[in-house]
């Protein structure tokens, strides 16, 4: 929906289907009424998620232009589309085959061009248009630093590719569409440094040249059109766990011209340790699920950092509990900002969003709470009400 800051959607990962059917089928049950509760008589916006076998089927003329009478016909569009998950997110067991492929392979790259030219056939005009994707690859499919190096070649090449293809599209339709890389813990790219280095050490070294080549482009118009079509998408439950500062996250991608495609608005979890340990420790395991994966960042009090790729790792270790606080990746609910003992990073949503309020650095805003189904059965709720809630939450913390 429009709001004062730009529009504001959720993200239909929360809803299961992998086929096109089963997704079209669970968009049918509750939008309607998240429509309704939240934006009567107004345009309503939705946050789409394709798996790969959804985005083959979609592509279907038909099939898709079926999908444009359905939006049209309850005030519906589309804006934004998270291209991170490429197969089953749901009943499955997902961990680190999220990134799975990845950005060093041909099926990563050709998702994404399907899912761009879908997104450009429902975006409305006068928008832009952007799709979210994963941090290149999972860091420790790696095992060394030859093979990490050319992890980032290849990686930046495909994604290249995208950048070309966005650059035909905006020639052809004069839509203007966006790649937001998303940064994660355990990601090739973990947070906004490692993004701002390989932005400038990676893809506008090899970039400039390439869209010069192919285009005919002077270097700033090469470097521009990179910019506007390779963005980073600012996941706040990310940047939490990484312990980093929104402000200054901002300041650091402002330094270097990068902009940020969309904001996920998403919580993690967040446990000090500093008393109560061994209490809060056990409330955690509660949480303790075998579907995603859920990073941990412990901070020690000299201000030093041990990292864990998975909760079970955390818990595991008896040192662990020496740290003065835990961040734990897991997309809890928003408008929630304590769970018995523990707490969640609701704070650093209201400090983006504030950012946002006082200088707008983009017109998306995604709500990205998807772990409902494994939380612990005292925080279930219907998913259309949970939904709205979120989405409530935001709207007031916008004002």
């Amino acid at each position: 929906m429009k709001t004062t800051y730009g529009h504001l959607t959720y993200c239909s990962n929360i809803h299961p289907g992998e086929a096109w059917n089963a997704h079209f089928k669970e968009l049918k049950d509750n939008l309607p009424y998240i429509r309704k509760e939240l934006a009567d008589g107004q345009p309503f916006a939705l946050g789409l998620r394709l798996a790969n076998d959804a985005s083959i089927e979609l592509s279907n003329p038909d099939r898709l232009q079926e999908f444009k009478d359905w939006l049209s016909e309850h005030d519906l569009y589309v804006f934004t589309m998270n291209g991170f998950p490429y197969g089953g997110f749901h009943d499955t067991v997902v961990k680190d085959q999220v990134h799975a492929p990845d950005w060093t392979t041909l099926d990563r790259t050709e998702y994404t061009k399907r899912l761009f030219s879908i997104l450009a056939q429902l975006l409305p005009n006068g928008m832009d248009g952007g799709v979210s994707t994963s941090p290149l690859s999972y860091r420790f499919w790696w095992n060394d630093e030859g093979a990490t190096d050319n992890a980032f070649q290849t990686a930046t090449q495909n994604i290249l590719q995208i950048a070309d293809y966005l650059v035909e599209i905006k020639r052809e339709t004069g839509k203007l569409m966006h790649l937001d890389i998303e940064p994660e813990p355990d990601g090739l790219l973990e947070n906004s440094t490692e993004f701002v280095n390989w932005y400038r050490d990676h893809l506008l070294p090899m970039g400039i040249p390439y869209l010069q080549e192919k285009y005919g482009f002077t270097d700033s118009q090469a470097k521009d059109a990179l910019l506007d079509h390779i963005r980073l998408c600012f996941d706040v439950c990310h940047v939490a766990v990484a312990y980093e500062e929104p402000k200054e996250v901002l300041e650091r991608l402002n330094s270097e011209g990068i902009k940020v495609g969309k904001i996920q608005i998403s919580s993690a979890l967040k446990m000090d340790l500093k008393e109560n340990k061994a209490e809060k420790i056990q409330s955690l395991r509660s949480f303790n699920e075998p579907v995603y994966l859920h990073q941990v960042v412990a901070r020690a009090s000299n201000g030093t950092f041990e990292k864990y790729p998975d909760l079970p790792e955390a818990l595991a270790d008896e040192s662990a509990a020496n740290a003065d606080e835990w961040r734990i990746h897991f997309h809890v609910p928003l408008f929630v900002d304590s769970y018995g003992k523990l707490n969640s990073t609701q704070a650093e949503i209201v400090k983006t969003l504030d950012l946002l309020k006082e200088k707008p650095f983009t017109q998306h805003m995604e709500v990205e709470t998807y772990t409902w189904g494994v939380l612990p059965d005292e925080i279930q709720k219907p998913i259309g009400q949970s939904i709205v809630r979120e989405l409530q939450w935001v709207l007031e913390r916008l004002g």
